[in-house]
């Protein structure tokens, strides 16, 4: 029985060194793996004659503003508009109290009666030289006395306008505040800062657009009416001044609104937005470029939005061809397959 189980040991211990043996002497043949290259999509990209506009937040400002208010503190005897109401120049808005009105006015027809009697003395050489002209000295006095008090009772609009504000009623006593504020709105003028850069295109003549939230989409027509003639060192604009003659008085003080100005055109890349890739966590755009069977990276400086296609102000060449789609496993220099 022992003998017959190291026989059988024997054999086994055959066995496994055969195997071994010819493991080792077998060779395995070598696999090819081949790696797929991206699949892109291309487009070819020109230039383009693009207009160059820029959007600029701006508030409505009243062309003149105009405080009512008296000379001296007096009673507010009636305020004879209300807000909202529209004004003509010269018409009276506010009475005041006109009791001293009413002492001046008979002092100075007293003197007039004097004076007349003075003077019918002095053409007959009745009076003095020196008597006629004290009279009508205290005369003249008493007048310019009264046309002050009466410019002081009876206040008017100097301006055509809106009366946008009423700070008393009737019977109050004026005490420093004005009693209303008048304002011009036709025309409206808009003020805006534009960067230094655009210092030398800026003109009277350009394109001015504005749109207001309180109307949506609709579009107003402006026009630039005084540049300033110097740029802030702290944040390098300079101030524009935009009006719109509001003959319809829709735009009214307050309002905010965009304006934009059309500084001409540029001849730019165009590129459509599929090309643009936008990098996380930074404000940098790039887009792939292909050529002789690999893609570029290229950084680009972005203009305006043109519909699905994007500015190009620099970065990308005219006659370059950038990838459209299959941008996502792409790398600098990568090669990559076209497709149609």
């Amino acid at each position: 029985m022992k003998k017959n189980l190291t026989i059988i040991a024997l054999a086994a211990v055959a066995l496994f060194a055969s195997c071994s043996g010819s493991e080792k002497t077998e060779q395995v043949a070598p696999v090819a793996v081949q790696i797929e290259k991206p699949k892109v999509k291309i487009e070819k990209v020109t230039t383009e004659a693009v207009a160059q506009l820029e959007e600029y937040a701006t508030t409505v400002e009243a062309e003149v503003k105009n405080n009512i208010i008296p000379n001296s503190p007096l009673r507010i005897q009636k305020i004879l508009v209300e807000v909202g109401d529209y004004v003509k120049k010269g018409q009276q808005v506010v009475q005041l109290d006109a009791s001293s009105l009413d002492q001046l006015k008979l002092q100075y027809n007293n003197q007039m009666t004097n004076f007349k009697r003075i003077e019918e003395l002095y053409k007959i050489g009745g009076t003095s030289k020196s008597e006629y002209e004290n009279m009508k000295m205290q005369l003249d006095v008493t007048k310019k006395n009264l046309d002050n008090r009466l410019e002081n009772t009876v206040l008017l609009s100097p301006i055509d306008g809106v009366v946008s504000a009423r700070n008393y009623d009737d019977g109050d006593m004026y005490n420093g505040q004005p009693i209303l504020v008048v304002e011009q709105i036709s025309p409206v003028k808009m003020k805006i800062n534009i960067s230094e850069t655009r210092f030398a295109q800026t003109n009277k003549k350009l394109d001015v657009t504005l749109k207001f939230e309180a109307y949506g989409d609709e579009e107003f027509k402006g026009n630039i009416d005084i540049i300033y003639p110097t740029i802030s060192a702290a944040t390098h604009t300079f101030p524009v001044e935009i009006k719109i003659a509001n003959n319809n008085h829709k735009i009214r003080p307050g309002m905010y609104g965009k304006a934009v100005v059309n500084f001409g055109t540029k001849e730019h890349v165009v590129v459509p937005d599929q090309a643009v890739i936008k990098q996380a966590g930074s404000g940098d755009y790039y887009v792939y470029t292909y050529e002789n069977g690999k893609v570029y990276n290229n950084k680009v400086e972005l203009g305006r939005r043109l519909g699905n296609r994007y500015e190009v102000i620099s970065g990308v060449a005219s006659g370059s061809q950038v990838v459209v789609a299959g941008k996502e496993n792409l790398a600098n220099e990568k090669e990559v397959e076209v497709i149609e």
